[in-house]
């Protein structure tokens, strides 16, 4: 049997294939400790005899190095750099977050100075060896480290992404003088290409948050024994959790990865491939875009800090379920980016919350009926929800009703700016897409978002409170292997490109073999980071190994992002490979085409007329037409289907929605 679990802020989501068909199941999430709520979930799904026979195949997405970031909660950590060096991840890119700012607030350095140390080696540019590495320089730095003792190393020394003797040399050092006592992280390993910040900060976040990454996957692999543990990566495939456990900078986007896989293996039953996403869960909302494939990006951020390992392009804002509503400096109201989480939660969860939530508004107006059980066991409580945001109304003098009708507008504009983001600023007509929805929330804004962008077609997918967790399961083991190369492409050999890819594929076949993959069996994939000669930014193109090809498509693409395209001269900055195995074949169950599901009820929805009928989606049979405004209860999700809206539920159970009115 294969499990797919998703830890996020409020809930932990999971889904088990097995020869009886697929399986749902939720529960409050433990922040605490999220090996516990994983645990539970499985006891709670009677599956402890699986787990004992090892008949349990499991795929994670992990929020652990996410929180840990966001909280500023990583380890004690040792920054080595080259003489000189040592305040490069304080210096940082000398960009200004408010431009007319005069007296912005002073950012901490990621790293004390206390803790930042140099050592006296150096290569040029070139990759030669400027200055050696001695033995008492090693010394030095090993004795430097003994004297402050912290927990964790980042070792990033200029130019080790052409020849990284010199790190491996002090990691071996650093090892042999106090084995395994210290998580130690050097820059040729976890981001081996050129930019020193940005290598640096990947550097130091795998170093500060590995030993967080590292102590937790042991903890669940021991609690899970003897099944195996994948996790899933930032870029959209698994790995091991022996490999994860020492690439925690990998795993930043980890769940959010797996709704993206699950979207796109779920709409695509429904023959589309051109979506526009969004994942509404209990503390966040994640946008993307996908045409086909998902974007990848290597300029992510996490909070003040570039990420530049492969990730999916996914932009996240603070707007979730469990987003809270208050009143800023200037009297007006706004929502998030702080989250109620899962203790206490939004105050309709009824386990003492007691700020209003965008989550306690869907309550109050009757979008989430009193009935419904969030989670399949959760009970809302509707009168806590009503004195939440009651009290929210006497502070801003309004009443109940517009308060709440307010909060999920403010909610749903900066839902609706990070759905542009994703599509306007990357030359992308969001009319031409399909608005996908997911997470236990986003049924309940669909609509409005997709009216907000002037869409006319919008989906809700099977399963797609737990969509996340879904995708795990036809997510495939990965890697994914880059090399700086910064050459004119005019200037470059057909034989240059194809010998830096077959290095790295071949690295990366050993890498899979070594998890017990048959390197016959890859799937391999290369690319190519292309710029304009002076440019700042790249973007990444198929390696066709033809020269006129790969210029002619990044004109082309640059056309298309930025809206013009140049005479200049074209320059490969990287060259990134990509290695997948196969993955799960997910085969969903059909519908019949039997009578139609009868409503369950009828509730009142604020702003909707009259009493609007709910549907329970597993009595929904296939064809089955849905005219809004109607609610769509399931047990991990609710969906509004708003007025001058009409569903039509397809053979997967996929809810199909088309707009009737402009």
């Amino acid at each position: 049997m294969l499990l797919g679990v998703d830890t996020g802020g409020t809930f932990t989501d999971f889904v088990l294939l097995g020869d009886d068909g697929v399986r749902l199941h939720k529960t409050l999430s433990t922040p605490d400790a999220p090996e516990r709520a994983i645990l539970e979930g499985i006891r709670e799904m009677g599956l402890e005899a699986a787990v004992a026979a090892g008949r349990l195949r499991i795929v994670h997405g992990s929020t652990v190095a996410t929180n840990a970031a966001l909280e500023r909660k990583g380890v004690r950590t040792a920054y080595v750099a080259n003489a000189g060096l040592a305040d490069v991840l304080t210096l940082a890119r000398q960009n200004r977050n408010q431009l007319y700012e005069l007296t912005p607030e002073p950012v901490p350095p990621p790293v004390p100075r206390e803790l930042c140390l140099e050592v006296s080696a150096r290569l040029d540019a070139s990759g030669r060896e400027a200055e050696a590495l001695t033995a008492s320089a090693i010394a030095n730095v090993v004795a430097e480290i003994d004297a402050i003792d912290p927990e964790a190393v980042a070792i990033n020394l200029l130019y080790a992404w052409l020849d990284p003797a010199q790190e491996k040399a002090l990691e071996e050092a650093l090892e042999c003088a106090t084995p395994g006592r210290r998580f130690i992280s050097r820059s040729s390993f976890v981001l081996p290409q050129y930019r020193e910040y940005e290598r640096g900060i990947a550097t130091w976040l795998n170093a500060w948050l590995g030993p967080r990454v590292e102590g937790y996957l042991e903890r669940l692999q021991a609690g899970l024994a003897p099944c195996s543990l994948a996790i899933m990566q930032s870029s959209g495939g698994t790995m091991a959790a022996e490999v994860a456990s020492k690439r925690a900078v990998n795993l930043l986007i980890s769940g959010p990865a797996g709704g993206l896989a699950g979207a796109r293996a779920v709409a695509g039953t429904a023959g589309s491939e051109r979506l526009l996403t969004f994942d509404m869960g209990g503390t966040s909302t994640d946008v993307a875009l996908i045409d086909g494939e998902v974007e990848l990006s290597s300029e992510g951020r996490l909070g003040p800090w570039p990420v530049a390992v492969p990730m999916l392009d996914i932009h996240t804002i603070g707007a979730g379920g469990g987003s809270i509503a208050s009143i800023d400096a200037g009297g007006a109201l706004k929502v998030g980016p702080e989250s109620a989480g899962a203790a206490p939660g939004p105050a309709c969860y009824g386990r003492g919350g007691v700020a209003a939530t965008v989550t306690d508004a869907n309550v109050v107006l009757g979008r989430l009926p009193a009935h419904a059980a969030l989670g399949g066991s959760l009970a809302l409580d509707v009168d806590a929800a009503r004195r939440a945001v009651s009290g929210l109304a006497a502070a801003l003098g309004l009443d109940l009703m517009t308060t709440a009708h307010g909060i999920l507008d403010v909610a749903n504009e900066h839902m609706a700016q990070a759905l542009r983001v994703m599509s306007i600023e990357r030359g992308r007509d969001p009319r031409e897409l399909v608005l996908c929805c997911f997470g236990g929330a986003g049924g309940l804004h669909l609509c409005d978002l997709a009216e907000a962008l002037g869409m006319h077609q919008a989906m809700v997918p099977s399963y797609a409170g737990v969509l996340s967790a879904l995708g795990m399961l036809v997510a495939r083991p990965e890697r994914q292997l880059v090399r700086s190369l910064r050459a004119e492409l005019a200037a470059l050999q057909p034989d240059d490109l194809q010998r830096i890819r077959e290095e790295l594929m071949a690295a990366g076949r050993l890498e899979l073999e070594q998890e017990g993959l048959d390197a016959a069996e890859l799937e391999e994939e290369a690319f190519l980071e292309v710029r304009y000669r002076g440019q700042a930014f790249a973007l990444t193109l198929p390696f066709t190994g033809q020269r006129d090809a790969i210029e002619a498509a990044f004109h082309r693409d640059h056309r298309q992002r930025y809206g013009h395209a140049l005479g200049t001269a074209v320059e490969v900055v990287n060259v990134r490979v990509r290695l997948r195995a196969k993955g799960e074949q997910l085969a969903l169950p059909k519908l019949a085409a039997g009578a139609p599901g009868l409503p369950l009820t009828r509730v009142e929805v604020s702003g909707s007329g009259p009493a609007v009928p709910v549907y329970d989606r597993e009595t929904l049979c296939a064809g089955q037409q849905l005219m809004g405004p109607a609610l769509v209860t399931e047990t991990t999700a609710t969906s509004l289907i708003a007025r001058g809206w009409h569903a039509e539920v397809d053979r997967t159970g996929n809810l199909l929605l088309a707009r009737t009115e402009s």
